[in-house]
């Protein structure tokens, strides 16, 4: 007697375009779900990534998420702003190690422009505590001079020496451009996989510079003031947007949070980054949820399809399983030899599943981190993945029996009768 596991392979070989197809479901059904999983764990840790070592972030009191938004993730506009006086006052607090102030409000052809200090690139951290590094150039030192985030260098061409002009307002386009106050690149960021390849970065006395001839967020009507008469001028901030702070200790950070959230001042927020990550993501769990529920639908229906495929075959195939039962095969046998067939298919459709994943990522992985930012790994399965997989693996071993208990019940008799 021929081992049922080749009979099965002999079987699946003389059906093969069906079989094919029904592969093919399975295997894009497998790639599906596995791309989902490794999307929403790249998001996670890419969000997770862009900022680190920083203790609290203040705002403007408004809404957690909203301040980790606008002030990390350039998403958003901040409610108001925090004077430079509190500011200066909270540096002061004997729990503050640093503090890096930072300005939002101007952009550059669609990028963001941030203001801030030399001290940015020197306390900021991300992906667990990596500093930042120069790609080329250095920091800024005189007032109009830029370093840019990798992406804006990329996308636009720029390089140290490039003149650069930012527009004032945070979109895609702006019809008011400080073109009378150009900007010098010095420095390029390299690549972080962060919002920090996006950002245009400038010093806090350049964003002031640029609108001293604005009041109210217009420009003043017939009064236009050189770039060269602005340096002479007092450039000290009026206000900020947010501030990072990094305190001397992690015990004193509720202390200092607690402080900063009842200034008596003005209504300033502070919150935990780590935390406000934490409620942004709970925000999106629904959506999580239903991605993940989609791709286990769309799995679940390559199986019925590939059930329904073999059940189908079934009803022509009853002269083979007669044949097989009349050489001596055991009604046990054909249930193991159709069972086999699924499992089979299934085995295949997981490797062939996987396979087109990797292909898809090595592919795409340049082209999703330049569009979106967003950098996807091309690592092993994880045990969760891999425990994806064997849960499929049974759920599939499991119903691959219904076919094969149909067949178990063909009799010798009923497989050799015509019917007409």
């Amino acid at each position: 007697m021929v081992p049922v596991h080749q009979l099965a392979l002999k079987s699946l070989w003389n059906r093969r375009f069906t079989a094919s197809l029904t592969l093919l479901s399975i295997a894009l059904s497998v790639a599906l779900l596995l791309g989902v999983e490794r999307i929403r764990v790249e998001s996670r840790n890419s969000f997770a990534n862009t900022i680190s070592g920083t203790d609290l972030i203040v705002g403007a009191r408004s809404g957690s998420v909203q301040l980790l938004l606008y002030s990390v993730f350039r998403i958003g506009n901040a409610t108001n702003n925090v004077s430079w006086q509190s500011y200066q006052e909270l540096r002061k607090h004997l729990d503050v190690k640093w503090a890096v102030p930072i300005a939002l409000g101007d952009s550059h052809r669609g990028f963001r422009v941030m203001g801030t200090t030399v001290d940015y690139f020197e306390h900021y951290r991300y992906a667990r505590h990596k500093p930042l590094e120069f790609a080329a150039g250095k920091p800024f030192s005189e007032l109009y001079e830029a370093v840019l985030g990798a992406d804006v260098a990329e996308k636009l061409g720029y390089q140290t020496g490039s003149k650069i002009v930012i527009a004032h307002g945070a979109g895609e386009v702006s019809l008011f451009k400080h073109d009378n106050k150009p900007f010098t690149v010095t420095g390029i960021l390299r690549k972080t996989g962060t919002p920090l390849d996006r950002t245009v970065h400038v010093s806090l006395r350049a964003i002031e510079a640029v609108h001293v001839d604005w009041q109210g967020g217009s420009k003043m009507p017939g009064l236009s003031i050189s770039a060269q008469k602005a340096a002479t001028m007092d450039l000290t901030p009026k206000s900020i947007t947010a501030a990072l702070f990094g305190l001397q200790s992690r015990v004193s950070t509720f202390r200092v949070q607690h402080y900063i959230n009842n200034y008596p001042a003005e209504p300033l927020l502070a919150i935990l980054p780590g935390v406000a990550l934490q409620e942004l993501w709970d925000m999106m769990g629904i959506a999580e949820k239903a991605l993940l529920a989609v791709s286990v639908f769309v799995v679940l229906v390559g199986l019925i399809g590939m059930i329904t495929v073999i059940l189908t075959s079934l009803n022509e195939r009853r002269r083979e399983m007669a044949i097989l039962r009349s050489v001596g095969a055991r009604p046990m046998h054909i249930l193991f030899l159709i069972s086999g067939e699924a499992v089979m298919l299934i085995l295949l459709g997981i490797l062939i599943g996987i396979g087109l994943l990797y292909g898809f990522l090595f592919i795409a992985q340049p082209l999703i981190e330049n569009r979106f930012g967003l950098f996807i790994g091309i690592d092993w399965p994880s045990l969760y993945e891999l425990s994806l997989l064997g849960i499929l693996l049974l759920v599939g071993t499991v119903v691959s029996i219904i076919p094969g208990l149909r067949a178990y019940q063909y009799s010798l008799a009923d497989g050799m009768t015509i019917r007409i």
